[in-house]
């Protein structure tokens, strides 16, 4: 502990978020605490476990003061349920789950009733497909046909879709499926039908078998899983193909290498892992979950910055790990099964983020051998200093209560606390608080556009270190910050000095290659898995994704997933059609719709809306079965340019519901378009369109009035409110986030927006 501590500084980004997500709300919806209250209050939570062994009251108070200062200095922090959760009387302090999923009715239904209780408590789930027999399977207690595992994951994403209506998006899953089950090619394409799996990632588990035959070009065989007997024979190849296509056309299925993660399992006595968590960094077993914290390295450079300051990092990887093995005992777990599962092997992961911004000050390239080493080299370094707590831990307390029987034991090592000690975990919102960039990512953008609605600017939104050496070097710019926030490239430029742009490569930049051997690089030293988004430009052809996918089963990646630049903006989805109809055939039966005849009467409802160019009155007539028909918009103030275009707007929405388009699909459009903002009975109107929008999803979607959401009711992938500072334009290509107009940065097998703190796995 340090005398004359002071806690870092919070950006107003990160105060943003903190005050949306994390902060303690009262009852009346109002934020009841500061950043240095939740650091407290999260240090003072997870000292208390230390009592249970031994800890004297001042022991408890020194390690509440050692971990409040790791907290507030933002050298540390811990996943999100824990900061939001943690000395609160609910939720949990774990961010993701794998649940069993047993090939019974009884079992399949246990597990629905599990997956709702646990995103009830905020977390994310896993399921493994591949024990549920094939699809037209007979049913020896009801001489009936199985419906198969993707009925089964249809009846799951209900499940998480009921659950997540009380104000809540849908909530992270996984599912996995083992590339040996004969429905395999059914489940590669469960996610082309468009509603029916929308809340689900999914990865193809890959045998060594499979990538062997894949690379011979050979057959291999399908397994039932019920009987265990061969069922069939498949081109490895051709299969393989058909993964890497649907990985390009829209970054899915990912694949997961369970031979390479059961090889390095440290209790594979207990079980096999056979499915990840939703961001497939952390494969556990039955019931286990993640308890996950992150180190920011680039707060450990050095003054003059030519190295890491080598023992801090030893201090704060030690600290971290207590810290974790702690979250284990204070967790409040949401069935009993969870709870005895993470006692048996206390699985921690402890990770890193700001790994770019360490390059950067370093003044290493990223697809250097030079990054490569030194990824490699600290990783190590908190494996070893990991390892050596843990083994203190041990000492104190006991070793994880499956030790018997486990490899280390096997094998002589000294008692560990904990079976597992590293992830690297998506950081999502918690790089934004520390003010760093995300896991062992490259930096993704270097510049964008936010506008400020109080006085009508644009502001540019600067990478700090390019920022630092524009104006050191002289060439920094409002045209350069033009062009970086209108997606240009910095590589493009002629006024920028070659060495900076050796130093400030983005993730475009990088060749998939050194993604790949950069993700080798950490697993080498991480015994849980590592969450990380391979790059492509939209040009990447499916060859290149071919080449990435094979490099990562070579270097001994545990999974692999790719993001192609804009290639879910162009997703064809297909609903209803054949097997045998191609994308041509679909199109060729598209032709124009004529608009429904206006009934002679239309009841609807009509509602006044503030907007910056004066009251918008906005009408919505319905149709006989309830559903929007027509919409009318008009200002306060008759006449005049205003008044012209809310009429056009108006015309044009009418013009989509009568000819059947999903009104959704119009709130989208409008919704975020900014000209004069203006608050609106507390609610922020940015526009006409935007207040057209409002009006319509409000009638179209009527939401019952409920209670505040309580604190556990937050997680990464469930709320965050309306950002009074909100982007205008966000260069990124690809999604447009759900929370503001700007758009997702692909990350850490993750969606993340840089503007509102908006997350998603």
């Amino acid at each position: 502990m340090e005398n004359n501590f002071k806690p870092a500084e919070i950006s107003e980004n990160a105060k943003v978020v903190l005050e949306h997500r994390y902060l303690l709300k009262n009852d009346s919806g109002d934020v009841a605490e500061d950043p240095d209250g939740l650091f407290r209050r999260v240090a003072s939570a997870l000292a208390k476990p230390d009592k249970s062994y031994g800890a004297s009251t001042e022991e408890i108070k020194e390690t509440t003061e050692e971990f409040y200062q790791m907290l507030s200095s933002l050298e540390f922090l811990a996943n999100s349920p824990t900061l939001m959760n943690a000395g609160t009387k609910a939720g949990t302090l774990s961010a993701c789950f794998v649940l069993p999923l047993e090939d019974s009715m009884e079992g399949i239904m246990k597990t629905a009733h599990d997956a709702a209780m646990v995103q009830k408590y905020g977390g994310g789930t896993g399921f493994a497909l591949s024990e549920l027999r094939p699809k037209g399977s007979t049913i020896k207690t009801t001489h009936g046909k199985a419906c198969g595992p993707i009925a089964a994951l249809k009846l799951l994403s209900s499940v998480s879709t009921l659950v997540t209506q009380g104000g809540k998006r849908d909530g992270a899953n996984m599912a996995v499926m083992n590339v040996h089950h004969p429905d395999i090619e059914e489940f590669i394409d469960c996610k082309t039908q468009e509603g029916e799996i929308h809340n689900f990632n999914i990865s193809v588990g890959a045998t060594d078998e499979f990538m062997k035959a894949v690379k011979e070009k050979k057959d291999f065989n399908l397994i039932d899983p019920k009987t265990k007997k061969v069922v069939a024979q498949k081109d490895a190849y051709k299969l393989f193909r058909k993964i890497v296509q649907g990985a390009w056309k829209n970054g899915e299925p990912g694949m997961i290498f369970l031979d390479e993660v059961n090889r390095k399992s440290p209790v594979n006595h207990l079980g096999e892992m056979t499915a990840t968590n939703p961001c497939g960094e952390q494969p556990l077993l039955p019931n286990e979950s993640c308890n996950l914290g992150s180190i920011d390295l680039a707060k450990f450079v050095n003054e003059d910055e030519t190295d890491l300051d080598w023992n801090r990092l030893k201090k704060t990887t030690r600290t971290a790990v207590h810290f974790l093995d702690n979250t284990i005992d204070a967790n409040k777990y949401a069935i009993p099964e969870i709870k005895k599962a993470n006692k048996l092997s206390r699985k921690i992961g402890l990770g890193v983020m700001g790994f770019a911004d360490m390059l950067i000050r370093m003044n290493m390239s990223y697809d250097s051998e030079e990054a490569v080493d030194m990824g490699r080299k600290v990783m190590k370094f908190i494996q070893t200093e990991a390892d050596i707590k843990s083994e203190e831990l041990a000492d104190k307390r006991g070793p994880f209560e499956g030790w018997e029987g486990s490899r280390p034991q096997i094998n002589g090592d000294k008692p560990i606390r904990n079976a597992c000690r590293l992830t690297v975990a998506p950081t999502g919102t918690i790089s934004m608080i520390a003010g760093c960039s995300s896991g062992i990512e490259p930096v993704f953008s270097l510049a964008y556009r936010k506008h400020n609605i109080l006085e009508g600017k644009t502001l540019y939104y600067v990478d700090k270190n390019l920022e630092k050496a524009a104006k050191e070097k002289g060439f920094y710019s409002e045209d350069l910050l033009e062009h970086l926030s209108n997606g240009g490239s910095l590589q493009d430029r002629e006024d920028v000095p070659t060495e900076v742009k050796k130093v400030f490569r983005t993730a475009p930049d990088i060749n998939p290659e050194y993604h790949v051997r950069m993700q080798a690089a950490f697993q080498e030293s991480v015994d849980a898995g590592i969450s990380k988004t391979i790059n492509f430009p939209n040009e990447a052809s499916e060859d290149d994704v071919t080449t990435t996918y094979m490099l990562a089963w070579e270097l001994k990646c545990k999974g692999i997933t790719v993001y192609r630049s804009g290639s879910r903006e162009k997703e064809v989805l297909t609903s209803g059609t054949s097997e045998n109809e191609t994308e041509a055939s679909v199109d060729s039966k598209i032709g124009f719709v004529s608009a429904t005849e206006r009934p002679s009467e239309l009841f609807g409802v009509t509602r006044r809306v503030y907007t910056g160019r004066g009251n918008l009155y906005v009408t919505v007539n319905m149709s006989e079965d309830g559903k929007p028909f027509e919409i009318f918009a008009a200002l306060g103030k008759a006449g005049g340019n205003d008044s012209a275009m809310a009429e056009a707007v108006s015309r044009m929405v009418s013009l989509t519901l009568r000819s059947g388009i999903d009104p959704k699909a119009s709130i989208e459009q409008l919704k975020g378009i900014t000209d004069v903002p203006a608050w609106n009975e507390g609610e922020l109107i940015r526009s006409v369109p935007d207040a057209i929008a409002n009006v319509l999803e409000k009638i179209y979607e009527p939401k019952k009035e409920s209670a505040p959401l309580s604190i556990n009711e937050l997680n990464d992938e469930t709320l965050i409110s309306e950002n009074k500072n909100t982007d205008i334009a966000n260069v990124l290509q690809g999604e447009t986030c759900p929370e503001c107009p700007s758009t997702l940065a692909f990350e850490e097998g993750c969606q993340k927006c840089y503007s509102c703190g908006y997350s998603k796995c």
